[in-house]
């Protein structure tokens, strides 16, 4: 299975001819990420996870292309409604949906819905920092937020335990924030940044 991170919070995953996206927002290469898609992931609302636009252009063209997301969106979307505690079969993988809340920035706020997904042993937390009850081998690591800071990111590191780590949901960092986070991130798992565009094979 290869990885590949689009930017922020939208990766893809490939294996032969299956591919998977997860939170194609705006501040991600979108378009990029859901050419040629089988499925798709939305773990909450917010723009930075899914560009509405973007999707709907993808569906348009390819009106197989599936979207997978919590029931409160998934109308919106034209997408396929799952909950927590589910496990499905999307596009060739073994996903189960888990969480079900944005994390907290302050005075119960933004108190909107969010799903986390763990695929095939790769956990994608969306705006959340919720351990699942699933073995987890490859974490998504959101690294900065209006509702995290880098000791919450550690500890999320530590109590989900994965053997592999990469960074998302990052665009709020500067190029010495990016290193000051991976500083503290690489000393907890086998971690890696990936670029904008790059892929690793899991």
């Amino acid at each position: 299975m290869r990885l590949t991170h689009f930017g922020h919070a939208c990766v893809r995953l490939d294996d032969g001819d299956r591919a998977l996206v997860i939170d194609p927002g705006t501040f991600a290469d979108a378009a990029a990420a859901l050419a040629g898609a089988t499925a798709v992931l939305v773990t909450h609302e917010h723009p930075d996870h899914v560009d509405v636009e973007a999707l709907k252009a993808a569906q348009a063209g390819d009106p197989a292309l599936t979207v997978h997301t919590h029931a409160a969106l998934a109308g919106d979307l034209g997408g396929l409604a799952i909950e927590a505690g589910e496990r499905r079969q999307i596009a060739g993988f073994t996903v189960q949906a888990v969480g079900g809340r944005h994390a907290e920035v302050i005075d119960a706020l933004p108190g909107c819905p969010n799903l986390g997904y763990v695929v095939d042993g790769l956990y994608h937390p969306g705006d959340s920092l919720f351990v699942p009850d699933a073995e987890v081998e490859t974490l998504l690591i959101p690294a900065a937020g209006p509702w995290l800071k880098v000791g919450e990111a550690v500890q999320f590191v530590r109590d989900v335990r994965p053997a592999r780590g990469f960074p998302i949901h990052d665009i709020h960092l500067s190029r010495i924030g990016r290193e000051y986070a991976d500083a503290w991130l690489q000393e907890e798992t086998a971690y890696t940044r990936l670029a904008r565009g790059e892929s690793a094979d899991l």
